[in-house]
Parts: structure tokens; C-alpha cells; sequence
């Protein structure tokens, strides 16, 4: 057996170290999300796939945005957010809410979705469960925000046997059951 090396110089990354680290991180299958949050009259909403729960004592949550996009610069201000882990069956949600550029006015204009309380941030409907976090702490991490939640609500969908939704090799795929 033979095992492929590459060397990685942080300090003088090229292209072809960018594109192999992408490519080889994307080997791991990770649940698709939605990060939601509310500022003024506005939802910013979108797709991630690299979160996790930190803790269960407190319950906590961990999610990583790009730095310069606008959630991760609304889910700052706001300091309060949500995270739905995205069932099987709702993929053209996970497409929608990743493009780049999606105009802020009507953004979950056609994503049935719902709030605990008006100004709270928006809960996918029929997502295989949510979580509602409060942040304790933000980090920076090369081009990404880390952003840390305690969580003070969750809960899931009605069907209980639903699906996540997950990305494996820059495709979306399931679980099965056995």
C-alpha cells in the first residue's frame, strides 16, 4: 500500500495545497445545517456543514461561517441564532439558502419556517431537530468565524424517524437505517 504525502508551508500556501485540502476534507461526511439569525427586520439564513456540539453541561454549539459573509457579521450583532439540522428530503433548502449572494428582502420567503417568539431567529420546518443558541464567544480562524452558542432551546421535528441530510465528496446524500 502506497500513502500520498503533502507537505503543507502555511506560510506559503499555493493553489494546488488549497484545492487538496478541500478535496481531502470533503472525504469526511458531514449533517447539512441552516444558521439562522434576525437583525432589524431582516433574516440572514444559510447552509454550513461544519458545526458541532462542544457540551452537553451547559448544552453548547459550535459553528463555523466564512468571516466576511453577512451572517457570520449578522449572527455577531445578533448574538442569538439557530441551527436546523436539515432532514433527507430537503436538499433544494440546503441549495437555496447556500448560494452566494441570495438577496436579504424575502430570503426565507419560500423556506416554510417558524420562530419560538417574534424576533427570534427562524426554525426550518420539519428539520430533524434545532437548536437555539445565545453566544458566549466568538474566535477567529484563518478566513472563518467560530462561533460558540450556549444553547437555551431545541428540540425536532414531528416525524422521528426522518433523515439527515448529509454532504459527503461535494454531494448530498443520506443515511440508512438498518
Amino acid at each position: 500500500m502506497t500513502h500520498e504525502v503533502i507537505d503543507v508551508d502555511s506560510s506559503a500556501l499555493d493553489r494546488s495545497v488549497r484545492d487538496s485540502y478541500r478535496m481531502l476534507s470533503g472525504r469526511a461526511a458531514k449533517g447539512v445545517a441552516v444558521v439562522s439569525t434576525v437583525v432589524g427586520r431582516y433574516d440572514h439564513a444559510t447552509t454550513v456543514t461544519d458545526y458541532l456540539s462542544v457540551s452537553y453541561d451547559p448544552p453548547t454549539m459550535l459553528v463555523s461561517l466564512y468571516g466576511l459573509s453577512r451572517t457570520a457579521e449578522a449572527v455577531d450583532e445578533a448574538g442569538r441564532w439557530a441551527l436546523s439540522l436539515l432532514a433527507s428530503d430537503q436538499r433544494t433548502i440546503a441549495d437555496e439558502l447556500g448560494e452566494l449572494g441570495a438577496p436579504l428582502r424575502g430570503l426565507l420567503a419560500r423556506t416554510p419556517h417558524w420562530r419560538r417568539e417574534l424576533g427570534a431567529p427562524a426554525i426550518i420546518d420539519g428539520c430533524v431537530a434545532w437548536f437555539e443558541c445565545r453566544t458566549t464567544a466568538v474566535h477567529d480562524a484563518a478566513t472563518h468565524t467560530l462561533v460558540v452558542g450556549e444553547v437555551v432551546a431545541m428540540g425536532r421535528s414531528d416525524d422521528h424517524d426522518a433523515t439527515p441530510l448529509v454532504h459527503y465528496r461535494s454531494e448530498y446524500g443520506t443515511t440508512q437505517r438498518r
